[in-house]
């Protein structure tokens, strides 16, 4: 049996969000830390820090976005990028989320952030293009009203601030994977707009 691209991020992010739980030395060679970046460096928290979660909630709902919007969306990248489309696409939108953060904090010594809020938010953004009806059973939402709640908390929680996870990254990640997507192809959009104006029931992936 060979799993999908979805299920080995999910993998690999459990198990390096788990060694960040419990290892504090790991949380702190991985998170976003734009002052490492600029000083020692350290580019490869652009991705890593994609890898951590602040708890198990803040994993657990991560994971489960990932896990509905991914593999109706893998075959769509690998085709037009190639077999590793998919992974290319997400980790593109965990870094692109992260460049405006790293420009604002790039010298706070005191900034740290952390999740796959950016890339997980791209996905979701380029499935509702494709499937903006589509019913999930848990929660019992369409992708396009479960897709505007996620920008609805990720808004309200960056405004709150009483964490390090970065949520403006839902925000830009959104952008990217509707930007991104729709440079792939552009008859995404028409689609989309058909799609909205003219609900067809619960919808499906629609592979150019």
């Amino acid at each position: 049996m060979t799993l999908d691209t979805t299920l080995i991020i999910i993998i690999i992010t459990v198990i390096i969000s788990l060694g960040g739980f419990s290892r504090p030395q790991v949380m702190n060679d991985l998170i976003f830390y734009p002052p490492a970046i600029t000083q020692q460096n350290q580019w490869y928290r652009f991705i890593t820090s994609g890898f951590l979660h602040a708890d198990y909630t803040h994993l657990f709902f991560n994971m489960l976005t990932l896990y509905f919007f991914g593999s109706g969306m893998e075959k769509f990248y690998d085709a037009q990028i190639g077999k590793l489309g998919f992974l290319i696409f997400y980790l593109a939108g965990i870094i692109v989320s992260s460049i405006p953060t790293y420009i604002k904090h790039r010298n706070d010594a005191g900034y740290r952030s952390l999740g796959a809020s950016g890339g997980v938010s791209a996905v979701v953004f380029a499935y509702v293009l494709f499937a903006p009806w589509s019913w999930f059973t848990f929660p019992p939402l369409p992708a396009i009203v479960y897709a505007v709640i996620y920008i609805y908390y990720s808004v309200y929680m960056s405004k709150k601030g009483t964490d390090n996870i970065n949520h403006d990254a839902h925000l830009w990640g959104a952008a990217f994977g509707v930007v991104f997507t729709l440079i792939l192809e552009p008859r995404v959009l028409d689609y989309f707009l058909q799609q909205i104006t003219h609900p067809r029931g619960p919808g499906s992936i629609f592979l150019f």
